[in-house]
């Protein structure tokens, strides 16, 4: 299976860093072909709704990073998506990734596709998700992807606390079975 994992995070030892590493060991494991794109630690500009790859073959008047991007989501079979949760939603960084699928939407909605999300949220109140998980399935809906499910970590502001809870094993186990195979 063509696996395409995003992260958002700016924090390269940061938690959910440390879960999308346990998702990539599993998937390793299990002999699925991983690309992995750390896009806070790229260059992506935001969408600016121009039109201008929809007049020249998707090919966004930016130029970077999502030129690597945009070839290995268009291949892949199952999407992961990775964010922190920044106040009530994904990081800014893999919102503006997503929102430059715009240059291919039309494949993308043609294209069946499967996808995961994994996020981390230092408070651990039981709504404080609710909209990120509503954001994700409304994308998924939108492009008529299958949502294979979702690890919502609450209360994990640090690595650190990922030490004493089950996310790590969880993520690790849903790399080996992305599809949610038993």
């Amino acid at each position: 299976m063509k696996i395409l994992l995003l992260t958002g995070s700016p924090h390269k030892k940061g938690t959910t860093a440390a879960l999308a590493s346990a998702f990539d060991r599993g998937a390793a494991e299990a002999g699925h072909q991983l690309t992995r794109f750390d896009t806070a630690f790229m260059k992506i500009a935001p969408c600016l709704g121009c039109d201008h790859c929809r007049k020249n073959g998707g090919r966004c008047v930016h130029g970077d990073g999502m030129e690597e991007i945009l070839p290995a989501l268009l291949e892949a079979d199952l999407v992961v998506l990775v964010t922190p949760l920044y106040y009530f939603g994904m990081s800014a960084q893999l919102k503006a990734v997503i929102d430059r699928f715009y240059a291919v939407n039309a494949a993308l909605r043609q294209s069946p596709k499967k996808a995961l999300l994994l996020a981390a949220s230092g408070d651990d109140e039981p709504g404080v998700m609710e909209a990120l998980v509503l954001h994700y399935q409304a994308v998924l809906s939108y492009l008529h992807w299958e949502d294979c499910g979702m690890l919502l970590a609450r209360g994990m502001s640090t690595p650190e606390d990922l030490a004493d809870a089950p996310y790590l094993l969880q993520a690790e186990e849903m790399g080996r079975r992305p599809l949610g195979e038993r």
